[in-house]
């Protein structure tokens, strides 16, 4: 009886970051043309998805590695010296 509770805890804990992961992934995707920080929200949304998920662990890497590459990129030449 305890394991069946604990099961359906887990599935539904699982159910509230797929929902609210996906929810903000949306609005950040959304913000791409609208008015916001997409930038910010996007990694934000995955991160929340990350926490259940491993597509989206690998995603979320992918996304933090290709702005390391654009950060970097951007600042060559822009050092002091």
């Amino acid at each position: 009886m305890k394991l069946r509770v604990l099961e359906t805890l887990k599935q539904a804990k699982r159910l509230i970051i797929a929902v609210v992961g996906f929810t903000v992934l949306l609005i950040g995707l959304a913000m791409i043309v609208l008015p916001g920080p997409a930038l910010l929200v996007i990694p934000l949304g995955l991160g929340i998805l990350a926490t259940e998920f491993v597509w989206a662990r690998s995603l979320l890497k992918k996304v933090k590695t290709e702005f390391q590459k654009t950060e970097r990129r951007s600042n060559y030449g822009n050092e002091t010296k």
